[in-house]
């Protein structure tokens, strides 16, 4: 028994969902194997074997690997499934796009945004909004899975000591092409990897006070800055920041939510923080069933004078 964990990389390191995504592995049993597909990725693939608890590091280099897209990457994972039990991708938008073709060409059940694995053909996953936890036991041969990573530790980034075999690189299957990409620079941490998080919602009434009042706290924490959807549709914030069962999972050390009621789909996305702090007037918001400390207060007066306390 043996899994493969595809990993996200930039070609030189190591994305932190893969981290989260080899524990998981790890618990199935067996070896684990990761996969760095890319062009000139060798960096990333040294770093993949420093993983704890990887085995064996299989690179692919090839010019059709190089910008990921889902049907190359696809075509690399499948010319190598035979020789796995499981087959495991973060559930970010990268592993959601490769995963389902991987699983319909080998013809079994995708097992999606696990969050504990119960033995190697039994795993949990929420269902609902996150309002319910499904029991899956798959009786497939091969098992795709992805992986809801805030579930899982991150496995150490050092330590590990796993060789690197070189594979042939797939093909370009020509049925996409990569036009180009617009990346938005930013010194906060990335949303998914953060410790600290300040998000904002609806209340805030406008772009402008959204920044106004969010940012000062978000500088003075050193936090990366999310909003609810509701905020995201006005227009107050970015699609990106957008936490929530449509947006993105988070589970920070430390989660400020500002202006924000807790509508279901937004508690999906943020209620597994180690701590969540939730500043609202309304003292019926849904948001303080799930907070640790709660602030009811007009936030347009109170997270002012937090900055100027911090």
């Amino acid at each position: 028994m043996t899994s493969l964990v595809i990993a996200e990389h930039d070609n030189a390191s190591i994305k932190p969902a893969t981290l989260n995504t080899v524990t998981a592995a790890a618990a199935c049993g067996g070896e684990v194997h990761v996969l760095v597909a890319g062009e000139g990725a060798a960096a990333a693939a040294q770093a993949a074997s420093q993983i704890a608890g990887v085995s064996k590091v299989i690179l692919a280099d090839g010019a059709a690997l190089k910008n990921s897209l889902a049907e190359n990457i696809a075509a690399q994972v499948l010319a190598l499934a035979g020789n796995y039990s499981h087959i495991l991708f973060p559930a970010t938008a990268s592993g959601k796009n490769v995963a389902p073709r991987v699983a319909a060409t080998l013809d079994v059940a995708q097992i999606s945004d696990i969050t504990k694995v119960v033995s190697p053909d039994t795993f949990e996953r929420p269902i609902y909004a996150g309002n319910a936890i499904a029991t899956v036991q798959s009786s497939d041969a091969t098992k795709v899975i992805t992986v809801r990573t805030t579930g899982f530790d991150a496995a150490a980034a050092t330590g590990g000591s796993a060789g690197v075999e070189n594979v042939t690189a797939a093909a370009d299957a020509g049925k996409s092409r990569f036009v180009g990409s617009e990346i938005a620079a930013s010194d906060r941490p990335e949303l998914t990897a953060a410790k600290i998080i300040v998000s904002g919602g609806r209340a805030l009434g406008s772009a402008e006070k959204f920044n106004e009042v969010i940012t000062p706290l978000a500088d003075k924490l050193g936090a990366a800055i999310g909003a609810s959807r509701a905020a995201v549709d006005a227009g107050y914030a970015a699609n990106d920041l957008q936490v929530g069962q449509t947006g993105k999972i988070v589970a920070p050390q430390l989660y400020v939510a500002v202006g924000i009621s807790g509508a279901i789909q937004h508690l999906a996305g943020m209620k597994d923080s180690k701590v969540i702090v939730a500043i609202n007037k309304d003292a019926e918001a849904p948001i303080f069933s799930v907070a640790d400390y709660g602030l009811e207060a007009d936030l347009f007066t109170a997270v002012p004078e937090l900055v100027n306390a911090l």
